[in-house]
Parts: C-alpha cells; sequence; structure tokens
C-alpha cells in the first residue's frame, strides 16, 4: 500500500498545493496572523482584516503603530 504525498511533489510550485491545509481551505500567512489577533473567527471585523492583509502583504500588514 502506497501512501500518498502531501502536495504535488516539487520543490519549487506555484501551484498553491502547499498552503491547501484539511478541506482544501488557504491557510496562509494572513489568515494566521488575523486568526490570532482577532477572538471571534469568522466576524465582520476579521474578515476585513483578512481582506486587507491579503490586499497588502503578510509583512506589510500590522505594523503600522510602531515609531522609532
Amino acid at each position: 500500500m502506497k501512501l500518498k504525498k502531501k502536495g504535488c511533489g516539487k520543490k519549487e510550485c506555484d501551484c498553491g498545493c502547499d498552503k491547501l491545509a484539511k478541506g482544501g481551505k488557504v491557510r496562509d500567512a494572513c489568515y494566521t496572523k488575523v486568526k490570532s489577533r482577532y477572538k471571534v473567527w469568522p466576524s465582520a471585523y476579521a474578515s476585513g482584516a483578512l481582506a486587507k492583509c491579503r490586499k497588502v502583504g503578510a509583512k506589510n500588514w500590522g505594523n503600522g503603530g510602531k515609531k522609532d
């Protein structure tokens, strides 16, 4: 009996197979950042924040309050 590999098996691919979790839903960096910030999931506020995060990118989202 052969075991199925998770993903497509390629080292570098852009098909999104590494982002798919159980059930075929996308779980990217923005998802984890937003979910950790909001207590109630899913909510309208969390969904809006997730959309904004995906628009600007996970590296640039949530760093607006820091000043030197």
